[in-house]
């Protein structure tokens, strides 16, 4: 069997991170592990030291800030000495079989998630088993009943043969396949909406995904940031780091794709087309601008507003804000403009504006309409989204 490098960013999951070591270690074969210690102050480090495992690969980074999962990711996939790479989580476990039933669909070009089993502290979707495997309600790795789970894999699980088509964590594939990409978007570190992004653009790149549902992991869910009690957090408790992250990098995600996250029921990406949209926002104020900005590629409104605006939003966004909110009167040279009087403008014009790329795709040729209290003048369809690879 070909060997896979397991990367595993954590940042003080030392109790989970020490089950997911075992899981892996307990496949017949002998893969690398490669753990990227994110600032951990739960012993992390010193426990990685005293394990004695030549095939262990370690990263630490000693803080005291955080690098986050984008970064992590990254280094750790460089790192990686093994043409096969699997992106891990420290609060999942590998299954028997895991490595032989990914493998077994991996070729160039193609994307193989696991299957994923978890508790209810998340809503159950058609991509995904939820079931219990814990001694009593709290869903935490010291009661978690692990002979249990691989009970049941070995009864019910392993003997899926069912495959569907969706990407998510974890995910395995050729090394050379990640790096093509350019790997993860800084745009969206330390994390949140990150994956979303990079499988958008393995779609876009023309990548293949399956996910076998005999590859299974238990996944304990969302201990990174979002329930990570050392961030704030606890099991079921969104964490005030993460609340921030995710709002922010949502309105980034948006500022890109031109819409927020879509995938069907199985995960799999659903890539509406990038237009070049601009914004000419009459009567607009502050909170108009905060609400309207990310939703387009320029907006063009009272100059008197934008410094103050870019002062404040500037730290959560590595894009340009300058480039993007223009004075009113500047020269207007995006291919679709949107007129908007904020004065008019109401709830109905702003869900057309969540809807645009299939408003515009849906008029199919250039010329001028109104929609609402919208005025929209498309002076070409020409679409961008594969630049966005």
């Amino acid at each position: 069997m070909e060997k896979i490098t397991f990367v595993i960013p954590s940042r003080n999951n030392l109790e989970f991170l020490q089950l997911a070591y075992k899981s892996i270690r307990d496949l017949k074969t002998k893969h690398e592990i490669l753990v990227l210690n994110d600032a951990s102050t739960d012993g992390t480090q010193e426990w990685m030291d005293n394990l004695g495992d030549d095939d262990l690969i370690v990263h630490n980074n000693p803080g005291p800030n955080r690098i986050g999962i984008v970064g992590m990711f990254d280094k750790g996939i460089e790192m990686a000495r093994t043409d096969i790479i699997m992106a891990f989580h420290a609060d999942m476990i590998a299954a028997p079989k895991l490595d032989e039933n990914i493998l077994k669909h991996l070729k160039k070009g193609t994307v193989v998630s696991a299957t994923r089993v978890e508790p209810h502290l998340h809503p159950p979707g058609p991509e995904k088993i939820t079931m219990n495997f814990h001694i009593g309600k709290e869903c935490e790795a010291d009661n978690f009943d692990h002979k249990a789970f691989i009970k049941w894999c070995n009864k019910v699980g392993l003997k899926e043969t069912k495959k569907t088509e969706g990407i998510f964590a974890p995910w395995c594939m050729y090394k050379e396949d990640f790096l093509a990409v350019g790997g993860h978007d800084e745009l969206f570190a330390p994390q949140s909406k990150e994956d979303s992004d990079l499988f958008n653009r393995f779609q876009l790149a023309g990548y293949k995904f399956t996910q076998p549902w005999n590859a299974l992991v238990y996944h304990f869910t969302s201990r990174g940031s979002r329930f990570n009690k050392h961030a704030g957090g606890n099991t079921g408790k969104n964490s005030e780091e993460w609340i921030y992250t995710t709002t922010k990098n949502m309105r980034n995600f948006i500022r890109k794709w031109g819409t927020v996250v879509q995938h069907d029921q199985f995960m799999n990406p659903l890539i509406s087309p990038k237009y070049d949209i601009g914004f000419i926002i009459k009567n607009g104020n502050s909170n108009v601008l905060a609400g309207l900005e990310p939703w387009c590629n320029t907006v063009y409104i009272d100059p008197s507003i934008i410094k103050s605006y870019i002062e404040i939003e500037k730290v959560n966004t590595i894009m340009d804000l300058s480039e993007r909110i223009k004075p009113y009167d500047n020269e207007k040279q995006n291919e679709i403009l949107i007129e908007i009087d904020a004065n008019k403008f109401n709830e109905q014009d702003y869900n057309y504006l969540q809807q645009l790329p299939p408003i515009i795709y849906d008029s199919g040729e250039p010329g001028e309409f109104e929609l609402g209290n919208l005025k929209i003048t498309i002076v070409s369809l020409n679409t961008y989204e594969k630049e966005l690879i």
